[in-house]
């Protein structure tokens, strides 16, 4: 009898969840229709057991990422009073372009409607036509872009647990160069090996280490920022940010600009979210668990950014480092800063994946789709190794490709080092289009809002708005870009 309940239900919760199927079935057999007992879902997929607390956790590992250690920065350019405004402004659209956007997993009746598995799934369904190309190519775009920043931000990380054990013994006297090229081959490898984990639903485990690095780095930023506070006995900072002794008036408009990039990115995650919520069990209906899902998250992820964002900078005034765990404005206690950094890397490992599952899944499906009868993308080949009972099955195509993306995304990394700048430019390609301009388009549509009435034009206006925003972040973080290509010698940084 559990074999017949639950041969396929795949999900690690399936040791505890089937057992309590089979009992209620035992007692309610005349009740209960037969497919109820069945581990699938109503569209013949493997049932799905995620719930608001795994989908808080895959948010999380997607949102409170390296945007976070660059926030002390952003707002020391925009200081005391847009600083915090800009992004309490940020934290309310993403919430409530999300919610909008949860709504779109299923077409038509959001109980009983046609999934859709993926963003771009949701905007062919609703949208269709012309829009639909332009959302995969922008979404496309932003989670390559985005598994670059975190290769970059993850080397900077291995490379300041370096640094900081060599002024240690040096006693600072050292300077401590190093290329960042040896530490982004090691993370590239170890994203290959983790490539292999063959889907989303197969990395719930990954999000949540994940989830508890990045809350322990953030942590350890915020306390650092709180002790250096009481050290300097006030805070330092101004209510307009950096004066223009510091920098230029030019200066001071793009990295203005900049800032907003870096914020954006920090909110961002509405690329992933429909991958997010189809991992999520029913009922209730899966948007119902991804608004309180979202609801927790923005508002962990808003108190986090508020404080470390705000103690950084505090903490350093106009001197707030771009990184803010790795800029070496702290340099002690050492061994913290190698715990922190060390989080980071960690968590960065599973945000990576995070970001290339969606394109994997995407590539992997139209190979699948264009050469149905090919042993080398449909078959799945078993590797035995001595002592192991399960075979480890393998797919060329899989394999070959998920390592040749990695390999790309590195060697971009390596001629690209810039982490602020890289950091700008993807919260500007992301924010208007996929976190605003589709969820608001798609929500229209669904509930035909009106032409011209008067929440169509509060959304529009909305719509408009933060497009105006991303072209003036992505211009900032354009230039920046080009300041740093100046003086910059591919494959040759040293820090």
């Amino acid at each position: 009898m559990q074999q017949q309940y639950c041969s396929h239900h795949r999900s690690p919760l399936h040791f505890f969840l089937c057992p309590l199927l089979i009992l209620k079935a035992q007692k309610q057999e005349m009740d209960v229709p037969r497919p109820a007992f069945k581990c699938f879902d109503d569209d013949g997929r493997p049932k799905r057991s995620g719930t608001v607390w795994t989908a808080s956790a895959h948010i999380l590992t997607a949102v409170i990422g390296s945007g976070v250690l660059s926030l002390a920065w952003a707002i020391a350019q925009l200081g005391w009073i847009a600083g915090p405004a800009v992004m309490f402004l940020f934290s309310f659209v993403t919430y409530y372009s999300t919610t909008l956007l949860s709504d779109c997993y299923r077409t038509g009746d959001p109980v009983s409607g046609k999934r859709n598995y993926t963003y771009m799934d949701a905007v062919q369904s609703i949208l269709g036509g012309f829009r639909f190309k332009i959302c995969g190519l922008m979404q496309f775009l932003n989670l390559f872009g985005t598994t670059i920043g975190y290769t970059i931000a993850s080397s900077i990380s291995m490379m300041a647990i370096k640094r900081s054990n060599c002024f240690h013994e040096s006693g600072g006297k050292n300077p401590c160069h190093m290329s960042s090229n040896p530490y982004m081959i090691m993370f590239g490898v170890t994203e290959i090996l983790l490539s292999t984990i063959k889907d989303f639903h197969q990395i719930w485990w990954l999000s949540t280490v994940a989830a508890i690095m990045s809350f322990t780095y953030s942590s350890i930023g915020l306390a650092l920022g709180i002790i250096q506070v009481a050290a300097n006995g006030a805070f330092k900072g101004s209510l307009t940010g950096i004066s223009m002794g510091a920098v230029t008036q030019t200066q001071k408009i793009w990295r203005t600009f900049q800032a907003l990039g870096d914020i954006a990115f920090a909110y961002s995650y509405s690329v992933v979210l429909i991958e997010i919520q189809d991992t999520v069990r029913s009922p209730p209906a899966e948007s119902k668990t991804m608004k309180n899902a979202t609801r927790i998250s923005i508002a962990v992820t808003t108190t986090f950014y508020m404080l470390c964002g705000c103690m950084g900078y505090a903490a350093f005034g106009d001197a707030a480092p771009g990184n803010l765990l790795t800029g070496f404005g702290f340099y002690n206690p050492f061994w913290l800063l190698d715990v922190a950094n060390a989080a980071i890397v960690v968590h960065l490992v599973g945000a990576y994946q995070v970001f290339a599952q969606p394109i994997f899944a995407f590539v992997e499906k139209q190979a699948a789709a264009r050469f149905p009868d090919s042993d080398l993308v449909s078959k799945e080949f078993e590797i035995r190794f001595p002592g192991v009972r399960s075979p480890y099955k393998v797919n060329v195509f899989r394999t070959v490709f998920r390592s040749c993306f990695v390999v790309l995304t590195t060697v971009i990394s390596m001629l690209m080092p810039f982490f602020n700048d890289v950091v700008g430019i993807l919260g500007a390609l992301a924010f208007w289009p996929l976190t605003v301009y589709f969820p608001v388009e798609m929500y229209i549509k669904q509930r035909k809002v009106e032409r011209w009435s008067m929440k169509w034009v509060c959304l529009q206006m909305l719509s408009c708005g933060c497009l105006v925003v991303t072209v003036v972040a992505g211009v900032g973080s354009v230039v920046g870009v080009m300041l740093d290509l100046k003086v910059y010698k591919p494959f040759k940084t040293t820090y």
